[in-house]
């Protein structure tokens, strides 16, 4: 294996072990709503949070006579308004809240060159010296999913966050598309959240059905609730009367694993009727709605017909899909 491939194996396997948290920024204020959010849940030394905004090829460079090897400097020193790096700078000086990056912060900064784009991939990753960081990546890819996705190899991420793909600049317009939310919470190996009408305060909604991938999402939750205080609640929908009790059984067995970590939930219920319709319902008092992944991503599950993706698609506030 030659050296650069052991220095990049070493990374991944050191990313391992902190909390990474992607947050996708497009200039609209639900992305920053989402990135006020990963600040919260990524507080301690052993987090880092990455700021990525996507662009697609060629994004007026090509007819607008930049000098690559200037536009690449300028935009390296925040001197140029390139696409998306307003927004990028914008989201930095949220997350530093006017504390000076020249302070205690070392700053490093990455170019990949891209096959049929003159300015390619770059980034400037600040460490401070307990070894927590903030990278901000403007991204060159042919969609705004594909960027998303490929970045996350770049990774590992242990959460992305997004805005709805409503948010998201013109230029998605421009493919075929049917939702960029959608499709990252579909592929994405890792937990997804999607800001839409993101009102802190009201906590967040546990669905569980009983499965083990529910019970992972409710101790997760319980995890993130212990940082930041949130407070939980759980629902279970029965689709008849009769399976009530089971629902019923279900909420129990939550309620046990969130204590048994130390949290007590604000609400526990069940509801009687079609699944997607009733967490929908139940969820719209609540800053998020928090369910856990279907089996399998990508091809491997019906796209459609998928629970978490149709109440991401539909809810009014914002959903989290926990893998």
């Amino acid at each position: 294996m030659a050296d650069d491939d052991i220095e990049l194996v070493n990374l991944y396997e050191k990313r391992q072990n902190r909390y990474r948290i992607l947050v996708c920024v497009d200039g609209s204020e639900e992305s920053y709503r989402g990135l006020g959010y990963a600040a919260e849940i990524a507080s301690n030394k052993d987090s880092d949070i990455i700021l990525l905004y996507v662009r697609p090829i060629d994004q007026g460079l090509r007819s607008g006579g930049l000098q690559i090897r200037v536009a690449r400097e300028n935009m390296l020193s925040w001197g140029l308004e390139l696409p998306g790096i307003k927004y990028l700078k914008k989201g930095l000086e949220q997350l530093m809240s006017g504390v000076s990056v020249s302070d205690d912060w070392h700053e490093k900064t990455t170019h990949t060159d891209i096959a049929g784009d003159p300015l390619g991939d770059n980034k400037i990753e600040y460490t401070n010296e307990d070894g927590q960081t903030i990278v901000l990546k403007l991204k060159t890819a042919s969609t705004i999913p594909s960027g998303i996705l490929d970045q996350y190899k770049l990774g590992p991420y242990d959460l992305i966050i997004l805005g709805a793909s409503s948010s998201w600049g013109g230029w998605v317009k421009k493919f075929w598309d049917p939702s960029v939310a959608r499709k990252v919470a579909m592929y994405a190996p890792c937990s997804v959240l999607v800001a839409k009408g993101l009102e802190r305060g009201h906590g967040h909604l546990l669905c569980t059905d009983g499965s083990e991938r529910a019970l992972k999402m409710i101790r997760r939750s319980a995890k993130i609730s212990l940082k930041i205080n949130s407070k939980l609640s759980i629902v279970a929908v029965s689709q008849d009367a009769k399976s009530e009790s089971k629902a019923q059984k279900n909420v129990d067995i939550a309620v046990t694993a969130l204590k048994a970590m130390g949290v007590n939930p604000v609400h526990a219920f069940t509801r009687v009727g079609d699944p997607f319709e009733e967490i929908i319902s139940a969820g719209e008092g609540y800053s998020f709605i928090v369910l856990g992944s279907t089996k399998k991503t990508g091809l491997g599950q019906n796209f459609f017909s998928s629970l978490p993706l149709k109440v991401i698609e539909h809810a009014k506030n914002s959903v989290i899909i926990v893998r």
